[in-house]
């Protein structure tokens, strides 16, 4: 026992154990991060359920109805007509929309959730609807029946009537959309279509929206023209087209988009479901400024260099100053480790992510050092293992600030620190050394 005890490749191995038998509790906690992430996911669902959801603004377009005469055969001789009732829908010429969101913040339990409030002005002109380029003869369309379709992902957040200001005439919307062939959820209106089919046709509505977590756009128009202003200053600019100006301070931000036909795969005109909108939006995110989930499961994605690099100190100690470390010691020093990032995790839900990572490391650091300085006897060598330790939270505190060079960084540092291990133990006869004194592990035997 006494030889096992001061055998290097034994204790080697023994380590190379405890740190696997750790990677069991390190992924526990990677996966209590993920649960406590859709937590949140839920809290933000639940309040943007009775709130209103995330707001995609299509159209608005123009959607006729008209008869398609189908010749169908009875029998080899005979044959009848059949009368089909189908769509034609006709986009914008022009589409403006401009528009304020007023943001705010809800609270369900410990999670924040961005909500909105938004009033959009929204114009724009038909030019003519041709129906003799859709292959359809205009004598077999409804005018009358044309139904003016406006998209809103959410109708729980319509927060007034709106009124449709068509030619100058005023007329109500009503709920629902005429036709599905482009959209299945909305609001739709009828108007007043010229059968000729060449008069320019102008409108205007505005539209108070309450939404959460971001508002999309679909460009309708031959040319659309969106501006948006708020107050929230930390805005994503997503989807297919990012904004042609955009200026963000701490005042809230702006943002111009300007999107041409050319620029969509889609024409100005189509029948039924012969095209789809889908996958041309556009807009902002309302971000919260950190997602305190994702940078702790960052973090956590680090445990296993914490843990090497600490035993590694704790192995050198033992070789270069003849001290001997039990495995229990190695086990319960890994442990205070691995109860960092639950500590970082629940910290981070009541305070900054910043305050609560000095906190978590701070208790970690002062209960590792008083621990080691309990089983080595020596200030000098505590001061070592927690200045390392000291180190590697800073080190990895940086990565987590300049995301945009964590590769880099962390390459940097991984060489560095094989570097200076090189370094101290080019000198170290690994086929003859053995750890500890052979006086003391003696003494702790008898005893």
């Amino acid at each position: 026992m006494k030889n096992l005890k001061s055998n290097i490749f034994f204790k080697i191995g023994m380590i190379i154990v405890i740190i696997l038998i750790l990677l069991i509790p390190t992924a526990l906690i990677q996966q209590l991060i993920k649960e406590r992430e859709f937590i949140q996911e839920d809290a933000i669902s639940e309040v943007s359920e009775k709130w209103g959801r995330g707001q995609t603004i299509t159209g608005p377009f123009i959607s006729i109805p008209y008869e398609k005469h189908i010749k169908k055969a009875l029998t080899d001789s005979t044959s009848k007509i059949v009368i089909v009732k189908e769509w034609a829908h006709f986009l914008p010429e022009n589409l403006k929309i401009n528009g304020l969101i007023q943001s705010d913040k809800m609270k369900r339990g410990n999670y924040e959730i961005v909500v909105y409030e938004t009033a959009l002005d929204i114009s724009g002109s038909f030019n003519e609807f041709d129906f003799k380029k859709l292959g359809v003869d205009p004598d077999d369309v409804y005018f009358d029946k044309a139904i003016l379709n406006m998209g809103i992902s959410d109708l729980k957040g319509i927060e007034n009537q709106v009124e449709l200001d068509w030619n100058k005439d005023k007329v109500l919307f009503n709920s629902g959309v005429g036709s599905s062939d482009v959209l299945s959820v909305g609001i739709n209106a009828d108007v007043n279509v010229a059968k000729e089919g060449l008069l320019k046709s102008e409108f205007n509505l505005k539209l108070n929206l309450k939404g959460s977590q971001y508002l999309y756009f679909t460009p309708m128009g031959k040319t659309t023209d969106i501006f948006i202003k708020s107050d929230w200053t930390t805005p994503s600019f997503t989807g297919e087209y990012l904004p042609d100006d955009r200026e963000t301070d701490k005042n809230g931000f702006e943002a111009k988009w300007n999107v041409l036909n050319l620029n969509r795969n889609y024409p100005q005109s189509w029948v039924n479901d012969q095209y789809q909108v889908e996958g041309t939006t556009f807009g902002t995110d309302l971000l919260l400024p950190v997602d305190d989930y994702k940078k702790s499961y960052r973090v956590a994605r680090y445990s296993i260099l914490f843990i090497v690099l600490t035993f590694m100190v704790f192995f050198f100690v033992e070789v270069m100053n003849k001290v001997f470390i039990h495995p229990i010691q190695y086990l319960l020093v890994g442990i205070s480790l691995v109860v960092f990032y639950t500590l970082l995790l629940s910290f981070s839900e009541h305070m900054l992510f910043n305050s609560a990572y000095l906190l978590a490391a701070g208790l970690t650091l002062t209960l590792i050092t008083g621990y080691t300085m309990a089983i080595l006897k020596s200030f000098k060598l505590s001061v070592l293992v927690s200045g390392v330790l000291l180190i590697l939270y800073i080190f990895i505190f940086t990565i987590m600030q300049l995301e945009d060079y964590a590769l880099l960084i962390g390459s940097v540092g991984m060489f560095l620190i094989l570097a200076i291990v090189m370094f101290f133990s080019r000198k170290i006869d690994w086929y003859n050394i053995k750890i500890g004194k052979d006086e003391k592990m003696e003494l702790i035997e008898e005893n």
